[in-house]
């Protein structure tokens, strides 16, 4: 296991237990965010980089019983707190790598990815997997339930030009792992980029 994954495990596992209780207000942004992804009943959609799974209940309302919907995370007392928040009656728990992940390519109509970015070791070569496991003319969307200056603010730092998320730095990165981003948005309640999957 390299390096970046030990410290994304043990940075999350250390936080695990009261993640939720933290954040105890972000349920309407992800449900919106889940909104704007654009699912229909009887898709498949993955949570890459569950965590604790907030997610997981509006992805499942969005496909119905009959979509499928998989959460993946790499830190495992994330998903053991999923499951003790019984969120995983809406999805199916994977301990995954979202750089190597267990799905048939092509088997997936979305991806949604939220704080996700932040935490990949390689960026494109990460979106390509994502991208890999999408029909094409399926969607991703990459969220934050706040925006890049609040958060920014909350972590006692200045936003860099560097910043993966910001939108002359995120567009060609999609474009460069299969995706056409369609729409961004940067406020300080939530912070959205969609993509197409580009065949």
């Amino acid at each position: 296991m390299s390096d970046d994954h030990t410290h994304v495990q043990e940075f999350f596992g250390a936080r695990a237990a009261d993640w939720d209780s933290r954040f105890p207000d972000d349920g309407p942004a992800y449900a919106a965010a889940v909104t704007e992804l654009g699912l229909r009943a009887g898709d498949r959609v993955l949570d890459a980089g569950c965590g604790t799974g907030r997610a997981l209940p509006p992805l499942r309302a969005a496909v119905g019983r009959s979509g499928v919907v998989v959460g993946a995370d790499l830190t495992p007392a994330m998903l053991e707190a999923a499951v003790r928040a019984g969120r995983g009656r809406d999805g199916r728990l994977l301990l995954a790598d979202v750089a190597a992940l267990p799905l048939r390519s092509e088997s997936l109509d979305a991806v949604f990815a939220a704080g996700l970015i932040a935490h990949l070791p390689q960026p494109e070569e990460n979106l390509r997997e994502l991208a890999r496991v999408v029909r094409p003319g399926g969607s991703l969307a990459l969220f934050h339930p706040i925006g890049r200056a609040a958060l920014a603010a909350r972590q006692g730092r200045r936003i860099t030009p560097d910043d993966l998320r910001a939108e002359p730095n995120l567009r060609p990165l999609l474009a460069g792992s299969g995706w056409r981003m369609t729409s961004y948005t940067d406020e300080d309640t939530h912070f959205l980029a969609l993509a197409v999957r580009e065949s």
